[in-house]
């Protein structure tokens, strides 16, 4: 059987930075090389600080980084070393031309393909990493073909990752199961069984699955469909809890306990985000409309409209409570990344609902004990977000570095995202420097267990998927909650 002794990894983000860096820990006698074209990122990688933040994964990096495993941006020699190539690179949807909007962006697979064939020799399995549409793989392997040479013999393979961050380095240490795709030839095993050997150094043989290749690409849509479908659905039921007295939070526990259903996965809230949910809802969604199955693509488009209409609805709630008006008034927003114990801000709830607030004219003051200031303006300053007024930004958004001084003269308190942090303030200091009446938005039901305390201190409490029984200031809500479609981008407004 092929052994593999060296690991180059073309990709040092999100996904090929940690799989990599618990490969080198848990295979000592592998030597792993991640390589980047951002020189800057490299540099991040091998110093005190490193580029991402996820628990437990410094660790893991300083306990082999300079032993055998390497950050590099020589690519060409990494290649050239390597038996086994990881792709790792983003795949974005696109923003343009056909499928624009739901279509997966393949640009630099390819070009790492073309990079790989250009500069191997040589025995070597290449491994699609990246979240990819069903086929890619073909597509890789024509590049090849088209561009092969009698000293090269490549083979691929689709090992999809299934990572959620924040626990990224404990489900690459016990993951539920391990995928493999490859060619059901007695070549395509033979490369199937080398990257097999490289997991059962940890992983038992049991939990790792192999397929051909289109069935490991399609899994990874899959799954990832169906996490999302199963928040969305949750989400629709706290509007329906909202309407009517029920508590969302009781519901999704009764249907929990169902082991057909199971609990995980039921927690209403803002929305979902990250950078693999919506990508990959809309990419199943493109493949159906391509391979003419409109029925289908329909029922998972309505995952992505569910997903919107949460966060429009809620932005509409906090409008409303505050009297049908924020213009001018300051809201303090808690959390700024998509979910708790990452930095990572993609398609956060955060960046849609603070848009639907700027463009009432609302003050936002932002606290995100991970997110940096650069990229909260980055985002917020996105022609999609900004509706290409990206001075409005500097106007309207402050990012502070204490929730205290976010909150001081606010109106409102809204928060986006689940920190832990956030259920450990000191509420009363916040509410005697909050102007009266206070609100609290919570977005993430984490002060479930303080609400009677907090309407105690004089706070008026709005939640997801539950009615918070106390006095209340009256108010006037609006008609209709304003809807847009999820596959078209907000309507501007008219320039005067």
């Amino acid at each position: 059987m092929f052994q593999i002794k060296r690991i180059c990894c073309i990709g040092a983000g999100y996904v090929g930075g940690p799989t990599c860096s618990v490969i080198a820990q848990m295979c000592p006698e592998i030597t792993v090389t991640v390589v980047d074209i951002n020189d800057s990122r490299i540099k991040a990688w091998n110093s005190d600080t490193l580029p991402i933040y996820e628990p437990g994964l410094k660790d893991v990096v300083e306990s082999c980084r300079g032993r055998n495993l390497f950050f590099s941006t020589d690519i060409d020699s990494a290649i050239r070393d390597a038996d086994l190539v990881f792709i790792s690179v983003n795949t974005p949807t696109k923003t343009y031309g056909m499928g624009k909007g739901r279509a997966a962006d393949l640009k630099f697979i390819e070009a790492c393909a073309r990079r790989i064939v250009e500069v191997s020799d040589g025995y070597k399995i290449v491994t699609e990493k990246s979240t990819v549409p069903v086929r890619a793989a073909e597509s890789i392997r024509r590049i090849f073909d088209a561009n092969t040479k009698p000293s090269l013999n490549l083979h691929v393979l689709s090992n999809p990752e299934f990572l959620a961050e924040g626990t990224a380095v404990k489900n690459l240490k016990e993951p539920d199961r391990v995928l493999i795709g490859g060619d059901e030839t007695a070549e395509g095993q033979k490369a199937v069984k080398a990257l097999c050997a490289v997991y059962e150094n940890w992983v038992p043989k049991a939990k790792i699955i192999t397929t051909n290749t289109w069935s490991s690409e399609l899994s990874k849509l899959a799954a990832n469909a169906f996490l999302a479908q199963r928040i969305s659905s949750i989400n629709s039921i706290s509007a329906l809890c909202e309407a009517t007295g029920a508590d969302v939070e009781e519901v999704a526990t009764a249907i929990g306990m169902d082991q057909r259903i199971g609990s995980k996965f039921l927690k209403a809230s803002v929305g979902f985000g990250g950078s693999c949910f919506q990508k990959d809802v809309l990419n199943l969604v493109y493949l159906c409309e391509a391979l003419n199955l409109p029925e289908v693509a329909s029922y998972w488009q309505q995952v992505i409209d569910m997903n919107e209409y949460q966060r429009r609805r809620f932005a509409c709630r906090i409008i409303d409570c505050l009297f049908n008006t924020v213009t001018g008034k300051k809201i303090a927003l808690l959390g700024f990344s998509f979910k708790k114990d990452t930095g990572d801000t993609r398609e956060s709830s955060s960046i849609y609902i603070s848009k639907y607030l700027m463009d009432e004219g609302a003050k936002l003051f932002i606290y995100d004990p991970k997110v940096l200031k650069g990229q909260i303006i980055q985002d917020l300053s996105h022609p999609s977000i900004s509706e290409d007024k990206p001075e409005r930004v500097s106007e309207l958004v402050t990012v502070t570095t204490d929730p205290y001084e976010a909150c001081q003269s606010a109106h409102a308190l809204v928060i986006c995202t689940e920190w832990d942090m956030f259920k450990e303030l000191d509420y009363e200091k916040i509410y005697k420097k909050m102007l009266k009446p206070a609100f609290i938005f919570d977005g993430r039901r984490v002060l479930d267990h303080l609400h009677a305390h907090l309407q105690d201190i004089g706070f008026q409490i709005e939640t997801i998927g539950k009615k918070v029984v106390a006095t209340r200031i009256p108010y006037t809500p609006a008609a209709v909650c304003p809807r847009i479609e999820a596959s078209e981008p907000p309507a501007k407004k008219a320039k005067v």
